[in-house]
This record gives structure tokens, sequence and C-alpha cells, in this order.
């Protein structure tokens, strides 16, 4: 894919990307806004529901399918900053392929090393398939869980290291000891943030959740991006059903799949799919 021109002000943050894989951009949410976006979560959390197996984190509370929980994240999901560097990347028939809130709670193990786009089969190194934003709703700290990661293991051929992502982790719902660390790599970097504040990586790039060895929880959200070709990992046009979808804006729409890939990938009964909203 041919990069456009970086989006005006993003130049470092798209030089980061193509370089050690990721960028931080600090304090781009005021504190009303972090308000708002826990207080539309705070029911889901309320319910408690831990994940089901290490990767997922069986001391962490996960929120899926965000825009059908509340409306509210449609605002985070195109925030200008994200979807801008997304686009630069990806093109804009990029497509929202997943949204989730993650909150660690303490006592948390390290996550297992991992991409966002495991999930294709196009051997590494390769182009840029996805983009992932974290959002940081609390405060991450190297005590509390900050996301770690693997500086420039996008160009890496070989991923047989020690902690990484097995198919074997997704049946393991075992709650690992939160000071051990199998997956211990002297090369990684713990990504701390300040809340309000966005770390935006490439899809290829290894990284994990950290370990919270602290006394209380912290909240990521995190929208993921892929090519306009590429399956998104959730499915977002079950999630929301076509009535739900007609009152967001049109960008929105599209990022859930009411778009089309030129020339034609995503139509629907020969037509736009779009055609579906307006009937």
């Amino acid at each position: 894919m041919t990069e456009k021109l970086a989006p005006r002000g993003l130049d470092a943050a798209c030089e980061a990307i193509r370089g050690p894989g990721y960028a931080v951009l600090p304090d781009l949410l005021s504190k009303p806004e972090i308000a708002q976006y826990r207080s539309a979560l705070q029911p889901w959390l309320d319910e408690r529901r831990l994940g089901r197996n290490v990767f997922e984190g069986t001391r962490t509370h996960r929120v899926y399918a965000m825009l059908a929980k509340n409306p509210l994240f449609a605002e985070l999901v195109t925030h200008p900053v994200a979807l801008a560097l997304a686009e630069h990347f990806l093109g804009e028939s990029c497509l929202l392929s997943a949204c989730l809130a993650i909150d660690l709670q303490p006592g948390e193990s390290a996550q297992p090393w991992h991409t966002d786009d495991g999930h294709v089969s196009i051997p590494a190194p390769h182009d840029i398939l996805g983009i992932s934003a974290f959002w940081a709703l609390d405060d991450t700290t190297v005590d509390n869980g900050a996301t770690e990661v693997l500086p420039g293991s996008h160009r890496w051929s070989k991923h047989d290291f020690p902690g990484v992502l097995r198919d074997q982790d997704f049946a393991n719902d075992a709650n690992p000891d939160v000071g051990v660390d199998p997956g211990f790599h002297a090369d990684a970097v713990k990504v701390t943030l300040t809340a309000g504040s966005l770390m935006i990586a490439r899809g290829d790039l290894w990284h994990r959740g950290g370990a919270n060895r602290s006394d209380s929880a912290r909240l990521l959200v995190t929208p993921q991006y892929c090519a306009g070709w590429l399956r998104p990992l959730e499915t977002m046009l079950l999630t929301l059903t076509p009535e739900q979808v007609a009152v967001f804006p049109e960008r929105v729409q599209a990022l859930l799949g009411y778009s089309i890939h030129a020339p034609f990938m995503g139509y629907v009964d020969g037509m736009h799919p779009r055609r579906i909203l307006d009937a």
C-alpha cells in the first residue's frame, strides 16, 4: 500500500509506528471525557465477568461489542488522532476490527506475548495490516500492568520465544502467580501512560498486558482497525442492528462494515451496503 503524506502534526508518530512500531501521544482526552467513558463502562464492569483463559486474563474484566453497549464509544473510535493514523496506514476503507475494554485487577499476571494481527496467515514480516489504539482511562504504571512492547519486533521472522501466545493458552484457565514471569524479555518496554493518553501501535508489534502488582485496577479501551479487505476480529455487523447503526455518523457506519473496499468488496445484493440503512 502506498502511504499518503503523514497527517498534519503526526509525522513523528508515523515515523515511530514505522520504526519501533508504536507511538505515545499524551493527554489527548480531558478529565470530563475520561469520566464520561468510565461512567458509560461502569454498568458492564460491575458485572465483574472475568476472562476465560490466561490470554483474556483470569483476573481481568473485559467488555466487548462496546458500540452496542453505549453509542458514546463511537466518539472514541473516530477520535481524529487515532483515526487519522489508522487511515494513513490502512487507507480510508479501513474497518473497525475490535473495540474492547480491558480492566486488569490486582493480582493479574502478565499476558502471553501476542500480535493483534495474529489471525492473518501472511508470513511475517509484512506490511501494516492493522493499527491498534490503547486509550488509558487510568494512569498505567510499571506496578499496575502497563502494556509492554518489544520494539522493532514487527521485523522479526521467528517468533518462538519464551511466553509467546500458544493455542493451548486459550484453554488454560489457571490463575498464574503474579510474581512469576515465564515471558520475561530483557528488551521489553513498559509503556506507562497518564489517564487520557494514547498509545498507538501497528498490529504486528509483539506486546502484552503487564502484571498488576498494585492494589488497584487499571483500565484501557482499545479500538483496533484493520485493512478494508481483511476480516475483522469481532463481527461488528452482528453486534448492532441496522436500526442502531442508522443513528451513527456515516464514518462510524463505514468502519462497522457499511462500506465498500474498492472496487466492490462488501456489496450486499449487488449494491452498496449503506442502502440497507436508507431503506
